[in-house]
């Protein structure tokens, strides 16, 4: 079959052309694509941490902005009196390493609002996400205003690690190393994580009961599982991933922080989590697919393929490749609901049977 005579064909042989573009446009874009999925692939782990548990958290975009704003303050207040000359690997201060530390203190800390609201008030989980979601953008966007005025300086962010060149260089795997080795401290302990988590949730006690507590509460119960300290406990440490997405986008992706920055990226986080069936795996796999799609369409503006794909392909407005990671968010989340089960009790409440 003469494959060269597909890409003469009106419209069908673009196909094959844009193909081509994407995988030889892959191993230059590949750390762009993980950078971009870090904030991603962490929401959607802290949806599945709290969903396997029986928990709904919508509040993840909330958190992640009031993290991403704390961390930059606290780093603003705190680089003028801690100092400190940054290290040679990844640029850690002092004050960025504590600052660190707040913005992940402070995703518990919203965490924990969350789970007395779901799990003891026993309020409605989607209203109590939306509350935390509208605090975070109004209370962020009224101090950012206050705090600007002033033009704060930050305490810098944490820097790329650059991998040895000879690994980068190697025939065939070489973007492998430089995709998940030339990255910051956040962005390379996605993969831990993620590993770690598959493993803790299907091969380790904790795992079992957390699984037990999602799906069926009651029965849990019975065999000495106590669900409410479970599920606040999971909701609690849920944070610590959602502190994490936040800090990536203001301590290590920039060193700043706007209005409204996390930008969607804790609902695309809960579409993953969707798309990848509640699991680490799955989920890191459909950030990756969604920041995929980010790369190749800012790509585009700058290195557009050549013939009548790239004079297609640069015709299209460049807000719509603006766009493109939501589009394919809602394209892949329409094909996969219904298909995908949740958790048996995602949601609902649970109350513990009184002992007569």
């Amino acid at each position: 079959m003469d494959f060269n005579a597909i890409n003469h064909i009106p419209i069908l042989g673009l196909i094959p052309q844009l193909i081509g573009y994407v995988i030889e446009l892959l191993p230059s874009i590949a750390p762009i694509i993980l950078r971009a999925a870090t904030p991603i692939a962490l929401a959607a782990l802290c949806g599945v941490m709290c969903e396997r548990s029986g928990v709904v958290n919508i509040g993840i975009e909330g958190i992640m902005l009031a993290t991403a704003f704390v961390g930059w303050v606290a780093g603003v207040a705190l680089g003028p009196m801690l100092g400190g000359q940054p290290t040679a690997i990844f640029g850690l201060t002092p004050a960025l390493l504590v600052a660190l530390g707040a913005a992940l203190l402070t995703g518990m800390l919203l965490a924990f609002v969350l789970a007395w609201l779901a799990i003891s008030v026993r309020a409605d989980q989607i209203i109590a996400g939306t509350i935390i979601n509208i605090a975070a953008f109004g209370m962020t966007g009224y101090l950012n205003t206050l705090l600007s005025k002033s033009s704060p300086i930050g305490a810098g962010s944490f820097q790329v690690f650059h991998a040895p060149k000879e690994l980068v260089d190697l025939p065939i795997v070489g973007w492998l190393f430089a995709m998940f080795l030339n990255q910051g401290p956040i962005t390379m302990s996605v993969l831990i994580i993620v590993i770690v988590m598959q493993v803790l949730l299907f091969r380790s006690r904790w795992g079992l009961r957390t699984r037990a507590v999602g799906e069926h509460p009651k029965a849990a119960e019975t065999v000495g599982i106590s669900v409410i300290a479970l599920r606040y406990r999971n909701v609690i440490l849920s944070g610590l991933l959602a502190g994490l997405a936040g800090a990536s986008l203001s301590m290590e992706a920039t060193n700043s922080f706007q209005d409204g920055m996390t930008a969607g990226k804790g609902f695309i986080g809960l579409a993953a989590m969707i798309v990848g069936r509640w699991t680490p795996v799955g989920a890191f796999g459909a950030a990756l697919l969604f920041a995929s799609a980010q790369a190749v369409g800012r790509s585009i503006g700058f290195a557009p393929p050549a013939g009548d794909l790239g004079q297609l392909l640069t015709a299209v407005p460049p807000q719509v490749y603006d766009a493109l990671p939501y589009l394919v968010t809602i394209i892949v989340l329409a094909g996969v609901v219904g298909r995908s089960v949740p958790p048996a009790a995602d949601g609902q409440p649970y109350e513990r049977e009184a002992v007569s």
